[in-house]
């Protein structure tokens, strides 16, 4: 059994961005699709950015995210400061704030997660 956090830092600038995202989720995916695995998915920083995009259907990476969604958190002082958390609110994703607003990568630590960032 394995846990594991997948970490999106990455935002929406470039195809290199782009590339850390589906690689991140892809990863996530397949944590997920492991009997006794468990994943944490967070979007953090500039990978909050991601939300509104993948949250549409018409977005190329819609259906690789809804394989991944009900693992998925995003980073609720980053929300705020990328400019969607409205966004995430609508989506009914969950926040992070354990930690000054952030996600406390500290205590997924100290639960035995691997930490990936992407």
């Amino acid at each position: 059994m394995t846990e594991a956090a997948v970490v999106i830092l990455a935002g929406t600038e470039s195809h290199a961005d782009t590339g850390r995202l589906v690689n991140g989720l892809e990863t996530a995916k397949e944590f997920a699709e492991t009997e006794g695995d468990e994943v944490e998915l967070i979007f953090d920083g500039a990978g909050t950015q991601w939300i509104p995009e993948l949250e549409d259907e018409d977005s190329d990476y819609h259906e690789l995210y809804q394989a991944v969604r009900d693992d998925s958190s995003v980073c609720d002082f980053c929300a705020g400061a990328f400019g969607v958390e409205d966004a995430v609110a609508d989506a009914g994703i969950v926040t992070l704030d354990d930690h000054d607003g952030h996600p406390s990568i500290r205590s997924l630590v100290d639960d035995d997660y691997e930490i990936i960032t992407f």
